[in-house]
């Protein structure tokens, strides 16, 4: 069985990731049949690319993503595309829809970003006060 999945690469405490197509029984960072694009979480915001067009062949033949390269390939608008194509849509449609998808996926990054910031300075500042 044909799994897309993440290689691990880079140093130690700095890892990055190449998306490949790979045989489930091969080892993590071992032999693959295609690399599809690679992954790198240290910048700010992730790092994703993904050749949309080779990723939906590996679909499209029956390679089953894990559950990180779903998140990766949803997020990047892939798996979207993917089930409006086979829905029957309209080339013109589907990329509005992928488009609109893409920028809601944005505007929560920065939401969860702010929120993430503004719960840091409550216990900032929780930390700071001296308890009774």
């Amino acid at each position: 069985m044909v799994k897309l999945r993440l290689r691990r690469r880079g140093r130690r405490n700095y890892a990055f990731y190449d998306i490949v197509a790979a045989d489930s029984r091969s080892p993590r960072d071992g032999r693959f049949i295609e690399r599809i694009g690679y992954y790198d979480p240290n910048t700010t915001p992730s790092t994703i690319v993904i050749d949309p067009e080779r990723a939906l062949y590996w679909l499209a033949v029956g390679a089953r993503p894990t559950h990180t390269v779903r998140l990766l390939l949803s997020y990047e608008g892939i798996l979207l595309r993917w089930r409006l194509m086979k829905a029957g849509k309209s080339p013109e449609e589907i990329e509005r829809l992928v488009a609109e998808h893409k920028e809601r996926v944005r505007q929560r990054y920065f939401r969860l970003k702010e929120r993430r910031k503004q719960r840091e300075a409550r216990r900032k500042v929780a930390a700071e006060t001296p308890h009774a």
